[in-house]
């Protein structure tokens, strides 16, 4: 069973960093995309941050560039996001995704196979 477990939400003042985590477990495929959507009150769930394991190929929605960072550790299968100079409109649900997909295909929703449970985001302005 695949499992993706998250950690690293809280509460922050605008300005301040987070650092989210996602290890995934449980599967198979050797190439893969890892990576984090969100969805706001009222929002569709939108893909913020993502990369691949075999070639560190990444995407940033543009809302998050120079301010959001993902990396990964192959060997933990695991990503991490930095999320500096935050601001209230992060605020969100943040979501753990997973698939064999491309890179671009995984930028929406309809391309992640696996989801994890989510991690609060809530930025204070």
């Amino acid at each position: 069973e695949v499992q993706l477990v998250e950690s690293g939400g809280g509460l922050v003042q605008a300005g301040g960093s987070l650092r989210l985590s996602c290890t995934a477990s449980g599967f198979t495929f050797d190439d893969y995309v890892l990576g984090w959507f969100r969805q706001a009150p009222g929002k569709e769930r939108v893909g913020v941050s993502l990369i691949r394991s075999k070639d560190g190929g990444t995407y940033y929605h543009d809302s998050v560039k120079g301010r959001f960072t993902i990396s990964k550790d192959n060997a933990k299968n695991t990503v991490y996001l930095q999320m500096s100079s935050l601001k209230p409109e992060d605020t969100a649900v943040y979501y753990c995704a997973l698939s064999e997909r491309d890179i671009v295909t995984v930028t929406t929703p309809y391309g992640v196979d696996y989801w994890g449970k989510g991690t609060q985001v809530t930025v204070s302005s």
